[in-house]
Protein backbone atom coordinates (compact mmCIF):
# COMPACT_ATOMS: atom_id res chain seq x y z
CA UNK A 1 0.00 0.00 0.00
CA UNK A 2 0.95 3.56 -0.57
CA UNK A 3 0.57 4.53 2.82
CA UNK A 4 3.17 2.06 4.17
CA UNK A 5 5.63 2.99 1.82
CA UNK A 6 5.10 6.43 2.45
CA UNK A 7 8.49 7.95 3.01
CA UNK A 8 10.14 9.81 6.01
CA UNK A 9 9.12 13.65 5.89
CA UNK A 10 11.74 15.72 7.30
CA UNK A 11 9.55 18.95 7.93
CA UNK A 12 9.08 19.42 11.87
CA UNK A 13 5.74 18.79 14.01
CA UNK A 14 4.98 20.96 16.78
CA UNK A 15 5.88 20.57 20.28
CA UNK A 16 2.27 19.11 21.62
CA UNK A 17 1.96 17.03 18.38
CA UNK A 18 5.50 15.32 19.03
CA UNK A 19 4.85 14.33 22.81
CA UNK A 20 1.18 13.59 22.61
CA UNK A 21 2.44 10.85 19.98
CA UNK A 22 5.15 9.88 22.34
CA UNK A 23 3.11 9.67 25.52
CA UNK A 24 0.28 7.88 23.50
CA UNK A 25 2.23 5.42 21.78
CA UNK A 26 3.74 4.51 25.57
CA UNK A 27 0.08 4.37 27.08
CA UNK A 28 -1.29 1.41 24.07
CA UNK A 29 2.40 -0.23 24.35
CA UNK A 30 1.33 -0.09 28.73
CA UNK A 31 -2.35 -1.94 27.75
CA UNK A 32 -4.31 1.28 28.42
CA UNK A 33 -7.48 1.66 25.66
CA UNK A 34 -6.74 4.77 23.08
CA UNK A 35 -8.92 7.45 24.58
CA UNK A 36 -6.60 10.50 22.80
CA UNK A 37 -8.65 11.66 20.52
CA UNK A 38 -11.35 13.84 19.11
CA UNK A 39 -14.20 14.25 16.44
CA UNK A 40 -17.55 15.63 15.32
CA UNK A 41 -20.42 14.52 13.61
CA UNK A 42 -23.51 16.44 12.09
CA UNK A 43 -26.40 15.68 10.32
CA UNK A 44 -27.52 16.64 6.65
CA UNK A 45 -31.26 16.61 5.30
CA UNK A 46 -32.14 14.59 1.50
CA UNK A 47 -30.32 10.43 1.00
CA UNK A 48 -26.78 10.13 1.28
CA UNK A 49 -25.10 10.21 -2.06
CA UNK A 50 -22.62 7.80 -1.57
CA UNK A 51 -20.29 8.29 -4.27
CA UNK A 52 -20.02 12.09 -3.52
CA UNK A 53 -19.22 11.87 0.24
CA UNK A 54 -17.02 9.69 -0.43
CA UNK A 55 -15.01 12.31 -3.46
CA UNK A 56 -15.75 15.10 -0.49
CA UNK A 57 -13.75 13.45 1.99
CA UNK A 58 -10.70 12.18 -0.63
CA UNK A 59 -10.78 16.21 -1.73
CA UNK A 60 -10.59 17.34 1.92
CA UNK A 61 -7.76 14.95 2.98
CA UNK A 62 -5.67 15.56 -0.23
CA UNK A 63 -5.87 19.36 0.73
CA UNK A 64 -4.66 18.60 4.41
CA UNK A 65 -1.35 16.96 4.73
CA UNK A 66 -1.43 16.62 8.69
CA UNK A 67 -4.36 13.85 7.57
CA UNK A 68 -2.48 11.94 4.96
CA UNK A 69 0.29 11.45 7.52
CA UNK A 70 1.29 8.54 10.24
CA UNK A 71 3.80 8.52 12.41
CA UNK A 72 6.58 6.36 13.77
CA UNK A 73 9.20 6.61 16.52
CA UNK A 74 12.63 5.28 16.33
CA UNK A 75 14.39 5.85 20.02
CA UNK A 76 12.86 9.14 20.88
CA UNK A 77 12.55 10.22 17.31
CA UNK A 78 9.23 10.93 16.33
CA UNK A 79 9.33 10.43 12.25
CA UNK A 80 6.41 11.88 9.88
CA UNK A 81 5.46 9.81 6.73
CA UNK A 82 3.39 11.29 4.09
CA UNK A 83 1.45 10.09 1.68
CA UNK A 84 1.04 11.23 -1.72
CA UNK A 85 -1.96 13.03 -2.68
CA UNK A 86 -2.51 11.56 -5.63
CA UNK A 87 -2.42 8.23 -4.16
CA UNK A 88 -5.38 9.47 -1.74
CA UNK A 89 -8.40 7.00 -2.44
CA UNK A 90 -11.03 5.96 -0.03
CA UNK A 91 -13.73 2.58 -0.44
CA UNK A 92 -17.09 2.16 0.98
CA UNK A 93 -17.55 -0.51 3.97
CA UNK A 94 -20.97 -1.40 4.64
CA UNK A 95 -21.01 -1.56 8.57
CA UNK A 96 -24.87 -3.21 8.34
CA UNK A 97 -27.84 -1.65 10.20
CA UNK A 98 -28.03 -0.79 13.81
CA UNK A 99 -30.88 -1.14 15.71
CA UNK A 100 -30.39 1.15 19.15
CA UNK A 101 -28.36 3.41 20.02
CA UNK A 102 -26.37 1.41 22.51
CA UNK A 103 -25.36 -0.53 19.50
CA UNK A 104 -24.30 2.39 17.71
CA UNK A 105 -22.21 3.95 20.75
CA UNK A 106 -20.61 0.62 21.07
CA UNK A 107 -20.04 0.79 17.10
CA UNK A 108 -18.86 4.46 17.26
CA UNK A 109 -16.10 4.10 20.18
CA UNK A 110 -14.63 0.80 18.83
CA UNK A 111 -14.05 2.56 15.44
CA UNK A 112 -12.67 5.17 17.18
CA UNK A 113 -10.75 3.16 19.30
CA UNK A 114 -8.85 1.59 17.10
CA UNK A 115 -8.81 3.64 13.79
CA UNK A 116 -8.07 7.43 15.21
CA UNK A 117 -4.36 6.37 15.66
CA UNK A 118 -1.65 8.56 14.27
CA UNK A 119 0.83 5.85 14.21
CA UNK A 120 -1.17 3.99 10.78
CA UNK A 121 -3.12 5.78 7.96
CA UNK A 122 -5.71 6.76 7.76
CA UNK A 123 -5.57 8.23 11.41
CA UNK A 124 -8.70 9.04 11.61
CA UNK A 125 -12.13 7.12 11.13
CA UNK A 126 -14.88 8.63 9.07
CA UNK A 127 -18.47 7.27 7.94
CA UNK A 128 -22.17 7.80 7.62
CA UNK A 129 -24.80 6.85 8.41
CA UNK A 130 -27.97 6.85 6.44
CA UNK A 131 -31.54 6.84 7.03
CA UNK A 132 -34.32 7.58 4.86
CA UNK A 133 -35.02 11.26 4.02
CA UNK A 134 -31.40 12.12 5.57
CA UNK A 135 -28.10 11.43 7.15
CA UNK A 136 -25.28 11.82 9.87
CA UNK A 137 -21.24 12.09 9.17
CA UNK A 138 -18.61 12.01 11.57
CA UNK A 139 -15.05 12.94 12.24
CA UNK A 140 -12.86 11.38 14.48
CA UNK A 141 -8.97 12.04 14.62
CA UNK A 142 -5.94 11.07 16.73
CA UNK A 143 -5.43 14.74 18.65
CA UNK A 144 -2.16 14.54 17.10
CA UNK A 145 -3.63 15.31 13.78
CA UNK A 146 -6.58 17.66 14.68
CA UNK A 147 -8.42 20.33 17.39
CA UNK A 148 -11.26 22.00 18.69
CA UNK A 149 -11.04 24.48 15.90
CA UNK A 150 -9.95 21.96 13.20
CA UNK A 151 -12.99 19.64 13.87
CA UNK A 152 -15.65 22.51 13.37
CA UNK A 153 -13.47 23.86 10.37
CA UNK A 154 -14.19 20.14 9.00
CA UNK A 155 -17.33 20.01 9.21
CA UNK A 156 -18.05 23.25 6.78
CA UNK A 157 -15.34 21.80 4.85
CA UNK A 158 -16.07 18.49 4.37
CA UNK A 159 -20.20 19.65 3.72
CA UNK A 160 -19.61 22.39 1.33
CA UNK A 161 -17.05 19.88 -0.50
CA UNK A 162 -20.74 17.40 -0.78
CA UNK A 163 -23.13 20.09 -1.36
CA UNK A 164 -20.98 20.96 -4.26
CA UNK A 165 -20.32 17.86 -5.67
CA UNK A 166 -24.10 16.63 -4.94
CA UNK A 167 -24.61 19.76 -7.75
CA UNK A 168 -22.34 18.15 -10.00
CA UNK A 169 -19.23 20.53 -9.59
CA UNK A 170 -15.70 18.63 -10.66
CA UNK A 171 -13.90 17.78 -7.28
CA UNK A 172 -11.19 20.70 -7.87
CA UNK A 173 -14.32 23.20 -8.09
CA UNK A 174 -15.87 21.85 -5.21
CA UNK A 175 -12.41 22.43 -3.39
CA UNK A 176 -12.50 25.97 -4.58
CA UNK A 177 -15.91 26.73 -3.82
CA UNK A 178 -15.67 25.24 -0.32
CA UNK A 179 -12.70 27.84 0.29
CA UNK A 180 -13.71 31.13 -0.85
CA UNK A 181 -10.36 32.80 0.42
CA UNK A 182 -6.60 30.97 -0.62
CA UNK A 183 -5.81 27.59 0.18
CA UNK A 184 -4.48 26.84 3.32
CA UNK A 185 -0.93 26.82 4.61
CA UNK A 186 -0.08 23.29 5.95
CA UNK A 187 -0.05 22.52 9.42
CA UNK A 188 3.85 21.22 8.86
CA UNK A 189 4.58 25.35 7.45
CA UNK A 190 2.79 26.22 10.90
CA UNK A 191 5.30 24.11 12.62
CA UNK A 192 8.21 25.69 11.04
CA UNK A 193 6.82 28.69 12.19
CA UNK A 194 6.53 27.06 16.07
CA UNK A 195 10.04 26.10 16.04
CA UNK A 196 11.86 29.54 14.27
CA UNK A 197 9.65 31.42 17.48
CA UNK A 198 11.27 28.91 19.59
CA UNK A 199 14.75 29.88 19.01
CA UNK A 200 14.04 33.24 19.40
CA UNK A 201 12.80 33.00 22.71
CA UNK A 202 15.59 30.37 23.68
CA UNK A 203 17.35 33.28 25.22
CA UNK A 204 15.67 35.71 27.60
CA UNK A 205 13.37 37.72 25.96
CA UNK A 206 10.43 39.81 27.66
CA UNK A 207 8.01 37.21 26.92
CA UNK A 208 9.84 34.25 28.68
CA UNK A 209 10.87 36.43 31.82
CA UNK A 210 7.00 37.40 32.51
CA UNK A 211 6.31 33.37 32.40
CA UNK A 212 9.15 32.64 35.10
CA UNK A 213 7.95 35.27 37.07
CA UNK A 214 4.53 34.26 37.07
CA UNK A 215 5.62 30.58 37.46
CA UNK A 216 7.63 32.02 40.33
CA UNK A 217 4.97 34.18 42.39
CA UNK A 218 2.79 30.45 42.05
CA UNK A 219 5.41 28.65 43.80
CA UNK A 220 6.31 26.80 40.68
CA UNK A 221 3.59 24.95 40.37
CA UNK A 222 1.23 24.88 37.05
CA UNK A 223 -2.15 25.71 37.63
CA UNK A 224 -4.86 23.38 39.49
CA UNK A 225 -8.54 23.39 39.84
CA UNK A 226 -9.09 26.22 42.45
CA UNK A 227 -11.32 23.34 45.04
CA UNK A 228 -9.84 20.36 46.31
CA UNK A 229 -10.94 17.64 43.99
CA UNK A 230 -10.20 15.35 46.47
CA UNK A 231 -7.14 13.02 44.57
CA UNK A 232 -3.43 12.77 46.05
CA UNK A 233 -0.37 13.61 43.82
CA UNK A 234 0.02 11.04 40.64
CA UNK A 235 -3.86 10.04 41.32
CA UNK A 236 -6.86 10.24 39.10
CA UNK A 237 -10.09 8.98 38.15
CA UNK A 238 -12.36 7.98 35.51
CA UNK A 239 -13.75 10.53 33.63
CA UNK A 240 -17.25 12.31 33.90
CA UNK A 241 -18.36 14.84 31.48
CA UNK A 242 -20.76 17.71 32.72
CA UNK A 243 -22.27 20.66 30.45
CA UNK A 244 -24.23 23.86 32.33
CA UNK A 245 -25.84 26.05 30.54
CA UNK A 246 -24.20 29.62 31.78
CA UNK A 247 -27.00 31.90 29.65
CA UNK A 248 -29.63 32.17 27.54
CA UNK A 249 -30.69 33.91 24.63
CA UNK A 250 -30.59 37.69 25.20
CA UNK A 251 -28.58 37.21 28.70
CA UNK A 252 -25.76 36.65 26.66
CA UNK A 253 -26.20 39.74 25.02
CA UNK A 254 -27.14 41.46 28.00
CA UNK A 255 -23.64 40.04 29.56
CA UNK A 256 -21.37 41.38 26.84
CA UNK A 257 -22.81 44.72 26.98
CA UNK A 258 -22.11 44.90 30.44
CA UNK A 259 -18.37 43.95 29.65
CA UNK A 260 -18.03 46.17 26.84
CA UNK A 261 -19.23 48.79 29.04
CA UNK A 262 -16.92 47.98 31.79
CA UNK A 263 -13.97 48.08 28.93
CA UNK A 264 -13.93 44.68 28.30
CA UNK A 265 -14.81 41.92 26.29
CA UNK A 266 -16.76 38.57 26.63
CA UNK A 267 -14.34 36.74 27.72
CA UNK A 268 -12.68 39.69 30.23
CA UNK A 269 -15.63 39.12 31.94
CA UNK A 270 -15.55 35.17 32.10
CA UNK A 271 -11.72 36.01 33.29
CA UNK A 272 -13.76 37.97 36.35
CA UNK A 273 -16.02 35.61 36.50
CA UNK A 274 -13.48 32.87 37.27
CA UNK A 275 -11.81 35.03 40.05
CA UNK A 276 -14.87 35.95 41.62
CA UNK A 277 -15.96 32.68 42.26
CA UNK A 278 -12.93 31.17 43.53
CA UNK A 279 -12.57 33.85 45.77
CA UNK A 280 -16.19 33.56 46.83
CA UNK A 281 -15.89 30.28 47.90
CA UNK A 282 -11.98 29.84 48.80
CA UNK A 283 -11.26 33.18 50.29
CA UNK A 284 -8.02 33.01 47.63
CA UNK A 285 -7.56 36.81 46.05
CA UNK A 286 -5.49 35.53 43.42
CA UNK A 287 -6.64 34.13 40.80
CA UNK A 288 -4.64 32.03 38.46
CA UNK A 289 -4.94 30.08 35.21
CA UNK A 290 -3.36 28.65 32.02
CA UNK A 291 -5.57 30.01 28.84
CA UNK A 292 -5.39 27.56 25.58
CA UNK A 293 -5.07 29.97 23.21
CA UNK A 294 -6.03 29.46 19.02
CA UNK A 295 -3.07 30.52 17.25
CA UNK A 296 -4.63 30.43 13.97
CA UNK A 297 -6.18 34.01 15.37
CA UNK A 298 -2.87 35.19 14.60
CA UNK A 299 -1.89 33.68 11.96
CA UNK A 300 -4.21 34.79 8.56
CA UNK A 301 -2.96 31.93 6.22
CA UNK A 302 -3.39 29.45 8.61
CA UNK A 303 -7.43 30.62 9.89
CA UNK A 304 -8.43 27.21 7.83
CA UNK A 305 -5.41 24.94 8.37
CA UNK A 306 -6.12 21.93 9.95
CA UNK A 307 -3.86 20.03 12.46
CA UNK A 308 -3.22 21.23 16.22
CA UNK A 309 -2.44 24.50 16.58
CA UNK A 310 -2.85 26.37 19.73
CA UNK A 311 -0.55 27.64 22.47
CA UNK A 312 -1.22 28.12 25.92
CA UNK A 313 -0.64 31.24 28.42
CA UNK A 314 -1.13 32.39 32.53
CA UNK A 315 -3.48 34.22 33.23
CA UNK A 316 -3.52 36.33 36.44
CA UNK A 317 -6.12 38.40 38.35
CA UNK A 318 -6.48 39.65 41.86
CA UNK A 319 -9.36 40.33 43.58
CA UNK A 320 -8.35 42.31 46.50
CA UNK A 321 -9.64 45.55 47.20
CA UNK A 322 -12.52 44.71 44.26
CA UNK A 323 -16.29 45.11 45.14
CA UNK A 324 -17.61 44.12 41.66
CA UNK A 325 -17.51 42.31 38.83
CA UNK A 326 -17.33 45.28 36.64
CA UNK A 327 -14.57 46.94 38.94
CA UNK A 328 -12.17 44.03 38.27
CA UNK A 329 -13.15 44.18 34.15
CA UNK A 330 -10.17 46.49 33.29
CA UNK A 331 -7.73 44.46 35.24
CA UNK A 332 -9.41 41.19 33.66
CA UNK A 333 -9.20 43.32 30.05
CA UNK A 334 -5.62 43.98 30.76
CA UNK A 335 -4.43 40.47 32.02
CA UNK A 336 -6.27 39.04 29.02
CA UNK A 337 -3.81 41.41 26.56
CA UNK A 338 -0.68 40.31 28.56
CA UNK A 339 -2.32 36.79 28.04
CA UNK A 340 -2.47 36.99 24.20
CA UNK A 341 0.96 38.23 24.15
CA UNK A 342 2.92 35.46 26.35
CA UNK A 343 0.28 32.92 24.05
CA UNK A 344 3.05 33.47 21.31
CA UNK A 345 6.05 32.05 23.33
CA UNK A 346 5.93 28.29 21.91
CA UNK A 347 5.13 25.75 24.91
CA UNK A 348 8.44 24.18 24.64
CA UNK A 349 10.42 28.00 25.10
CA UNK A 350 7.35 28.43 27.98
CA UNK A 351 8.23 25.08 29.76
CA UNK A 352 12.52 25.72 29.33
CA UNK A 353 11.73 28.93 30.86
CA UNK A 354 10.01 27.32 33.75
CA UNK A 355 12.87 24.95 33.77
CA UNK A 356 15.20 27.77 33.85
CA UNK A 357 13.07 29.63 36.95
CA UNK A 358 13.73 26.77 39.27
CA UNK A 359 10.61 24.27 38.54
CA UNK A 360 11.54 20.57 39.00
CA UNK A 361 11.17 18.99 35.78
CA UNK A 362 7.97 16.91 36.81
CA UNK A 363 5.89 20.38 37.86
CA UNK A 364 6.49 21.29 34.53
CA UNK A 365 5.33 18.76 32.87
CA UNK A 366 2.30 17.96 35.03
CA UNK A 367 -1.04 18.87 32.79
CA UNK A 368 -2.49 21.98 34.35
CA UNK A 369 -5.83 22.75 34.63
CA UNK A 370 -6.91 24.44 31.11
CA UNK A 371 -9.45 27.14 30.53
CA UNK A 372 -10.57 27.53 26.84
CA UNK A 373 -13.45 29.99 24.97
CA UNK A 374 -14.41 29.58 21.73
CA UNK A 375 -17.20 31.80 19.79
CA UNK A 376 -18.39 29.43 17.14
CA UNK A 377 -20.32 31.90 15.52
CA UNK A 378 -17.07 33.36 14.14
CA UNK A 379 -16.49 30.03 11.95
CA UNK A 380 -17.07 29.81 8.12
CA UNK A 381 -19.73 27.43 8.56
CA UNK A 382 -21.93 29.07 10.54
CA UNK A 383 -25.52 29.75 9.97
CA UNK A 384 -25.95 26.49 7.91
CA UNK A 385 -28.29 23.83 9.06
CA UNK A 386 -25.32 21.53 8.79
CA UNK A 387 -22.82 23.56 10.74
CA UNK A 388 -25.51 24.84 13.71
CA UNK A 389 -26.51 20.99 14.38
CA UNK A 390 -22.86 19.56 14.80
CA UNK A 391 -21.88 18.39 17.84
CA UNK A 392 -17.84 18.27 18.69
CA UNK A 393 -16.63 15.56 21.60
CA UNK A 394 -13.67 13.80 22.83
CA UNK A 395 -12.49 10.51 23.96
CA UNK A 396 -12.85 10.05 27.32
CA UNK A 397 -10.15 8.52 29.69
CA UNK A 398 -9.09 9.71 33.23
CA UNK A 399 -8.76 12.85 34.51
CA UNK A 400 -6.86 14.45 37.78
CA UNK A 401 -8.21 17.79 36.74
CA UNK A 402 -11.79 19.88 35.62
CA UNK A 403 -10.11 21.61 32.67
CA UNK A 404 -12.91 24.47 31.46
CA UNK A 405 -14.39 24.82 27.98
CA UNK A 406 -16.72 27.70 27.60
CA UNK A 407 -18.54 28.45 24.40
CA UNK A 408 -20.62 30.66 22.44
CA UNK A 409 -23.12 29.91 19.89
CA UNK A 410 -26.62 31.77 18.67
CA UNK A 411 -28.07 30.32 21.87
CA UNK A 412 -25.93 30.34 24.86
CA UNK A 413 -22.91 30.90 26.16
CA UNK A 414 -22.17 27.08 28.18
CA UNK A 415 -19.27 25.09 29.95
CA UNK A 416 -18.34 21.46 29.36
CA UNK A 417 -15.88 19.82 31.35
CA UNK A 418 -14.08 16.34 31.86
CA UNK A 419 -14.23 15.50 35.82
CA UNK A 420 -13.21 12.85 37.91
CA UNK A 421 -16.03 10.22 38.50
CA UNK A 422 -15.65 10.49 42.60
CA UNK A 423 -18.88 11.91 44.52
CA UNK A 424 -16.08 14.32 46.15
CA UNK A 425 -15.05 15.78 43.31
CA UNK A 426 -18.18 15.90 42.00
CA UNK A 427 -19.39 17.43 44.72
CA UNK A 428 -16.57 20.48 44.33
CA UNK A 429 -17.12 20.66 40.57
CA UNK A 430 -20.92 21.43 40.82
CA UNK A 431 -20.28 23.69 43.65
CA UNK A 432 -17.81 25.51 41.57
CA UNK A 433 -19.67 25.71 38.36
CA UNK A 434 -23.33 26.53 39.65
CA UNK A 435 -21.33 29.51 41.71
CA UNK A 436 -19.46 30.78 38.21
CA UNK A 437 -23.08 30.52 36.64
CA UNK A 438 -24.86 32.47 39.64
CA UNK A 439 -22.04 35.29 39.09
CA UNK A 440 -22.39 35.90 35.48
CA UNK A 441 -26.37 35.45 35.35
CA UNK A 442 -26.26 37.85 38.02
CA UNK A 443 -24.34 40.32 35.42
CA UNK A 444 -26.47 39.73 32.75
CA UNK A 445 -29.87 39.90 34.74
CA UNK A 446 -28.65 43.09 37.35
CA UNK A 447 -26.21 44.55 35.80
CA UNK A 448 -23.19 43.52 37.48
CA UNK A 449 -21.98 41.23 40.56
CA UNK A 450 -21.34 42.27 44.13
CA UNK A 451 -18.45 40.08 45.47
CA UNK A 452 -19.25 38.85 48.91
CA UNK A 453 -16.58 37.80 51.72
CA UNK A 454 -16.74 33.79 51.88
CA UNK A 455 -18.33 32.91 54.49
CA UNK A 456 -16.96 29.60 54.79
CA UNK A 457 -18.54 26.92 57.27
CA UNK A 458 -18.56 23.28 58.16
CA UNK A 459 -21.57 23.10 56.20
CA UNK A 460 -20.35 24.99 53.10
CA UNK A 461 -17.71 22.30 52.89
CA UNK A 462 -17.99 19.48 50.82
CA UNK A 463 -18.79 15.58 51.56
CA UNK A 464 -19.04 12.23 49.99
CA UNK A 465 -22.30 12.43 47.98
CA UNK A 466 -24.59 10.67 46.03
CA UNK A 467 -22.99 12.42 42.28
CA UNK A 468 -24.69 15.69 41.32
CA UNK A 469 -26.52 14.69 37.90
CA UNK A 470 -25.06 16.07 35.04
CA UNK A 471 -27.18 18.63 32.79
CA UNK A 472 -26.90 17.45 29.02
CA UNK A 473 -27.81 19.84 26.12
CA UNK A 474 -26.74 18.62 22.92
CA UNK A 475 -28.39 22.13 21.16
CA UNK A 476 -25.96 23.21 18.10
CA UNK A 477 -21.60 23.05 17.69
CA UNK A 478 -22.21 23.56 21.63
CA UNK A 479 -20.54 20.40 23.05
CA UNK A 480 -17.00 21.96 22.30
CA UNK A 481 -14.41 19.29 23.27
CA UNK A 482 -14.52 19.09 27.04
Amino acid sequence: MAAAAAGVDRQPITFLAENHIRSSRLARSAGAPHRAYLGSGTELDGDLDVDAMTRALETFVRRHPILRSWFDCDGHEVRRHLVDAEDIEFGVVDAGTVDTADDLHRHLADRFEHEAISDSFPGFAFGAIARPGGFSIFLACDHALSDGASQALALSELTELYAALCDGAPADAAAGRADTNTVPRSFFDYAEIEADLARQHAGETPETRWWKDTFTRHSLRMPGFPLDLGLGPGESAPVRPVEMTMLDGDEVEAFERVCVHAGGRVLSGIYAALAITGYELTGETDYYGMSVVNTRAALPDFAATQGWCCSFSPIELDVGGVTSLTGLIPTAYSAQQRTKRLATVPVQAALAAMVSAGAPPESVVSAPNLLSYIDFRRFPGDGTPAYDRGVIFTGEGRTANASLWINRDHDRLYLGSQTPDTPFAQRQVHRYFEHLCTVVTDVARHGDHQITRPGLTASSLPVATAPHPVRHQERSLARHHH
